[in-house]
């Protein structure tokens, strides 16, 4: 791994809301670029690959019932199809794996391979390395980063990327206080643990458009491992004050594969 590009700890990303209660929140305008499925109708029918533990089960499955609210998306979670280890991705579905992926600097991560804007397949890993040390050991901190992650598998960007004002009360904000409330930034702001009306809106207009059939996936990649941060490609672009970065790897063919990493603070509290 390549220290420069790896600091923290951190939740990782690849590509792959305005909440009504609060003031001055924003309208919908967190889409991850042009990234989504292809489809010739909605709402989008999309297999949702289950490669976790125990642990994990009940927060995919309360992440993916806050989804299914949303008209355009029809999901259903299925066996999994990868290895937890490796997380291999399957062609035109997400795989969503928990393992100790060991210290690689990052809590979550997911990524897409993308043919022009359209997604073909997708991963959405949690590091349990992280999540075992009581930083990150509790249901909260599950649950927002399952919700996060998978959502970005759908294209979906985040509403607010500061970390330590108040909950916007959906899992597209970064927060270091998932549960909200009192010990993080506002003693009453709400949980970052589901989605919020203003994640459902995005993805409403996301998939406004329809599509001809789903380009056929590209990945020249073999066995690289692609838990490493030193086999995600160029860094082409570093936000919220070097705790978000993107990275970019050619795949040939017009295809990429995309990750977004948010680096978290190197001594993270306890909940």
């Amino acid at each position: 791994m390549n220290p420069s590009l790896c600091p923290r700890i951190g939740l990782a990303v690849a590509v792959a809301l305005s909440v009504a209660v609060l003031p001055g929140a924003a309208h919908a305008d967190h889409a991850w670029g042009c990234y989504h499925w292809a489809r010739p109708a909605n709402p989008l029918p999309l297999d949702i690959g289950d490669n976790l533990t125990s642990t994990w089960d009940g927060h995919l499955d309360l992440a993916l019932a806050d989804w299914n609210q949303s008209t355009v998306l029809d999901l259903t979670e299925v066996p999994g199809g990868a290895n937890p280890k490796p997380c291999k991705a399957t062609g035109g579905r997400v795989e969503v794996c928990n393992s100790n992926y060991h210290n690689t600097g990052w809590l979550g991560i997911a990524q897409i391979w993308v043919s022009g804007c359209h997604i073909t397949k997708a991963v959405a890993k949690m590091n349990d390395y992280y999540f075992n040390q009581p930083a990150y050991n509790s249901p909260a901190w599950r649950q927002l980063v399952v919700c996060q992650e998978v959502a970005h598998d759908f294209g979906l960007d985040h509403q607010d990327e500061v970390f330590d004002n108040p909950n916007l009360g959906t899992c597209m904000d970064y927060t270091n206080d998932p549960d909200g409330g009192a010990g993080g930034a506002s003693s009453n702001d709400p949980s970052n643990e589901h989605p919020n009306q203003h994640d459902y809106e995005q993805l409403e207009i996301i998939y406004e458009h329809l599509d001809g059939a789903a380009p056929a996936p590209v990945d020249p990649l073999g066995r690289v491992d692609l838990n490493s941060p030193s086999e995600w490609g160029k860094l082409v672009r570093t936000i919220a004050g070097g705790r978000v970065q993107v990275f970019e790897r050619e795949l040939g063919g017009g295809a990429k594969l995309v990750t977004r990493v948010i680096w978290a603070d190197p001594e993270p509290r306890a909940n």
